[in-house]
């Protein structure tokens, strides 16, 4: 009868939260794991200048591919300082002349993505080589008149929060307003009325996927990647901009809307599905999706904006059913679709699958694991 007075007791005073806490992964097996696939990564990968070659093709090793990586890796190096991380993305930076793949007039989110990663160098070394292409391609796309350039919303997190992290740096307003001219275009008036469903707080990936396009089940074509990188996209802007900054609430009333609409959609397991409206489309567990979707409310978690009774075990489900189900023992991540824009792409996605691309998954999952490390 005692206990089950301080249990009781405990509930009223708000013991929920300490339920929740008691819940939390041990830090130190999410940072042994954390280390364990970026060390597959990079065992794998050890000259990170090396071109990619897929497809019969080949790719500059500082493209967005790489890029998300290395958000990913300077994500756990925040964490774990260890210094073959930073060697390991500042040789990287300093082969590419802290340069964008075709140069500093490229006009491709997927080209100067790399550029937000070199300002997290400069902010660790502030040496002014690793400023100068990437502050040159801003201030053309700042001083140009062009708005209309993410036109697919993957280009939101490759593009947009360089322009947030420029503007932090330098304080100069200049790179806030066109970060978000070019993020209001895409949400509301790209294709014939915006890439953003408010009703559904969720995106279609192009105009190529808004009505009359629709799944086979008759629902909008809502990609888990695609979504993930706004959510992302969102959440590296908010950390980045001021409080006072004149968008910020229209970037935090998006990330709430997106963030119940995207809790809505969890998988039993824990995972999401590659079309998060319709399960059967595909459907089976997927990594990058998942592992944006679990930054960003790990993030919102973690800063106030999410309420923690109602997002946390959203969060630790899919975390731990990454860990559990798709983490292989030598580090290797399963379940993670290759590059694409729909559900269809990539496919079979499986434990064992290989994508074609092994560096923006690790990229996602680290940028997760980071987060969920931070969660106190």
């Amino acid at each position: 009868m005692k206990k089950l007075f301080i249990a009781a007791l405990v509930f009223a005073l708000g013991g929920t939260h300490i339920l929740h806490a008691q819940n939390l992964p041990d830090q130190k097996e999410t940072l042994n794991t954390l280390i364990k696939v970026n060390k597959h990564y990079m065992k794998n990968n050890p000259d990170c200048t090396l071109p990619s070659f897929v497809k019969g093709k080949m790719r500059a090793s500082n493209i967005w591919t790489r890029t998300v990586y290395y958000e990913g890796l300077l994500a756990l190096y925040s964490i774990y300082p260890d210094t073959e991380y930073y060697k390991y993305a500042y040789q990287w930076g300093d082969f590419h002349k802290w340069g964008m793949w075709r140069g500093t007039t490229t006009r491709h989110a997927d080209n100067y993505a790399c550029g937000q990663v070199y300002i997290d160098m400069y902010n660790l070394c502030p040496k002014p080589e690793i400023l100068l292409n990437v502050k040159s391609n801003l201030n053309m796309l700042v001083n140009t008149p062009q708005i209309n350039e993410w036109w697919w919303i993957d280009a939101i997190q490759m593009g947009m929060p360089g322009f947030a992290k420029m503007g932090k740096l330098t304080g100069e307003q200049k790179y806030f307003d066109k970060m978000w001219q070019m993020y209001e275009y895409t949400r509301n008036q790209h294709g014939e009325h915006g890439m953003f469903n408010q009703k559904d707080g969720l995106w279609w990936r192009d105009q190529d996927f808004d009505p009359p396009y629709k799944e086979p089940n008759g629902e909008d074509c809502y990609w888990s990647r695609g979504n993930g990188w706004v959510y992302a996209a969102l959440v590296r802007v908010l950390d980045e901009i001021p409080a006072n900054e004149v968008h910020r609430q229209d970037y935090i009333n998006d990330f709430l809307t997106m963030s119940k609409a995207i809790k809505a959609c969890q998988r039993e397991d824990g995972f999401w599905n590659v079309s998060l409206h319709d399960p059967n489309h595909f459907g089976g567990k997927e990594l990058t999706g998942t592992s944006l979707f679990v930054y960003g409310m790990a993030w919102g978690i973690r800063n106030g904006l999410l309420d923690r009774n109602e997002y946390l075990p959203i969060v630790l489900k899919a975390w731990n059913a990454m860990v559990k189900d798709a983490v292989h023992p030598d580090g290797f991540l399963g379940y993670v679709q290759g590059t694409g824009k729909e559900p269809k792409d990539g496919q079979p996605v499986t434990y064992d699958s290989k994508p074609d691309f092994d560096d923006f998954g690790t990229g996602c999952f680290l940028l997760a694991g980071s987060e969920i490390y931070k969660l106190k």
